[in-house]
């Protein structure tokens, strides 16, 4: 269901009508679609087991996609495996285990330009102006690191590659109340600085107040899409989904 007119721009991510899933015969995502422009940042809500990390993974090459395509910058994308993907242009922070934590801060943001090291004083200047506590703690090993630290260095690594997409997998998880409004921050931060972000969010009060456009997944299809203001306000979308998010 769409509530509001297709935004202009040129087209990033082009996710058409996907069905996936991670055992044969059994599919998660149902004929899934999303659209991301340049600059854009879009949130992914929906209840538990709707297929929300799914829908990430599929675009990343971590699951089998049975039908459908996935397009990036107007090339199909489907099924390429994660080094190509990131050679590519798409940049993905997972939920857990996304950083190296026996290297420094420093090892782990090279990492992520390993395919382009001449490239890697002018990206770093890029990630510590977003992410400037890095800039200060570059010899730092990431294993000592708090949760919501080690997200920045996540988020830095995948910078790093310059990417025309980061997809983002709950930054805000199993982080302190405080710690969830710096990592909304920041992803507003890496999104102003004009890089299209999708993000997956259980949070989605503020998963709505801080992105362009929305989807809710519902048993692996997206059921509504609209502005986040829109779906933040909009009664079905309360109702069916969000408890009382609106109240």
């Amino acid at each position: 269901m769409s509530m509001t007119e297709t935004p202009v721009g040129t087209v990033v991510v082009d996710i058409q009508n996907i069905t996936a899933g991670y055992l044969p015969g059994v599919n998660i995502l149902n004929g899934c679609s999303l659209t991301a422009r340049e600059g854009e940042l879009i949130g992914i809500i929906g209840p538990n087991g709707a297929g929300k990390s799914t829908l990430l993974k599929s675009i990343f090459g971590q699951v089998k996609i049975r039908d459908g395509r996935i397009l990036l910058m107007g090339e199909d994308i489907t099924g390429l495996r994660a080094n190509k993907l990131v050679d590519r242009g798409v940049g993905m922070v997972p939920q857990n285990n996304n950083v190296f934590p026996s290297l420094t801060i420093e090892e782990n943001l090279q990492m992520g330009l390993y395919q382009r090291p001449r490239e890697y004083d002018e990206r770093l200047q890029f990630v510590v102006g977003i992410f400037g506590e890095l800039g200060k703690r570059l010899k730092q090993r990431a294993g000592s690191l708090s949760g919501g630290e080690r997200q920045m260095v996540a988020m830095g690594r995948a910078l790093m590659m310059r990417p025309h997409v980061l997809l983002l997998d709950e930054p805000s998880a199993g982080l302190s109340p405080a710690r969830q409004d710096e990592a909304f921050l920041r992803v507003s931060e890496i999104n102003r600085a004009g890089v299209t972000t999708i993000m997956v969010e259980q949070n989605a009060r503020r998963c709505l107040q801080i992105c362009d456009r929305a989807y809710v997944l519902d048993q692996g299809k997206d059921a509504y899409t609209g502005t986040g203001r829109q779906l933040l306000n909009d009664p079905k979308v309360i109702g069916l989904y969000l408890g009382t998010l609106g109240a």
